[in-house]
């Protein structure tokens, strides 16, 4: 018996055996989203098992694994060409149906699906309490450090205080290993931000990606930052990470406005 498509995502999930992560954030109810993990798909090796990236992969696996996550969403997600960078996607009308080249999307249109993919990057999901505009990013150091997020945030044209922002999960801080070039990256306009890292040795340095995004996220006026606390790299069993295996799959993050808005839900 199939589940009733009315009940929450999570309640969907857990009857479907996914062990799926959905927000939880003060938003409207109307706002829906769920990051993917490794887990509930068909690939098989490397891939193994719900792989949402492109290449590499067995083409019949990867149509199957879209077909098992399309069937929680309303529509057909709006891919990115993801390339690192700090572009905004404006998705509306004729531009749903195209994959921009960009890490971040917004989007004011009722059962558009954003989405992107990541496999230690961080899935940054932004929307106003009222659920009138979404924006979903892909935050990588590079795209992080240059103004991805701040981008997103712009995009939405709507005061910084109205927006709440859910990280999903992202290589944690205990393992994000980079260099001096990294450090200089966010630090050179931001003294504050080596709080971010910790020295590992010459050159060598563990940087919080997490911290980072709650850090240019407050300086561009966003305070109400929930969700983290994952570890991609660590948690082999429920994700992909391209700094523990360069062949590997990618999770994916999507988020959209339900057609039937409602109030907002009140802080906890």
């Amino acid at each position: 018996m199939s589940v009733r498509k009315d009940l929450p995502l999570a309640a969907r999930f857990a009857a479907e055996s996914r062990d799926w992560i959905v927000p939880s954030w003060p938003v409207a109810a109307h706002v829906q989203g769920f990051v993917t993990t490794r887990n509930g798909g068909a690939s098989t090796g490397a891939y193994a098992t719900l792989n949402l990236g492109t290449g590499g992969d067995d083409d019949v696996a990867a149509a199957e694994n879209r077909r098992r996550v399309e069937v929680f969403l309303p529509s057909a997600p709006v891919w990115l060409d993801q390339v690192h960078g700090t572009t905004v996607a404006i998705v509306a009308g004729e531009s749903r149906s195209k994959e921009p080249v960009a890490d971040a999307a917004v989007t004011r249109e009722a059962n558009v699906v954003l989405a992107v993919r990541a496999a230690d990057c961080l899935p940054v999901l932004l929307a106003d309490r009222n659920g009138s505009v979404i924006a979903i990013a892909h935050a990588g150091w590079r795209g992080l450090a240059h103004g991805v997020v701040e981008n997103a945030v712009a995009a939405m044209g709507i005061a910084s205080s109205e927006i709440v922002v859910w990280f999903g999960p992202a290589i944690g801080p205990d393992v994000f290993e980079v260099g001096d070039d990294v450090v200089v990256a966010f630090t050179e306009n931001d003294g504050a931000a080596t709080a971010c890292f910790r020295a590992t040795g010459p050159g060598k340095w563990h940087a919080d990606l997490y911290a980072l995004a709650t850090r240019r996220l407050a300086r561009a006026g966003v305070r109400d930052v929930f969700g983290g606390g994952y570890c991609t790299y660590s948690d082999d069993a429920r994700f992909f990470s391209y700094r523990r295996a360069r062949d590997t799959g990618r999770m994916a993050a999507f988020l959209w406005i339900g057609s039937e808005r409602v109030a907002p839900r009140k802080r906890s």
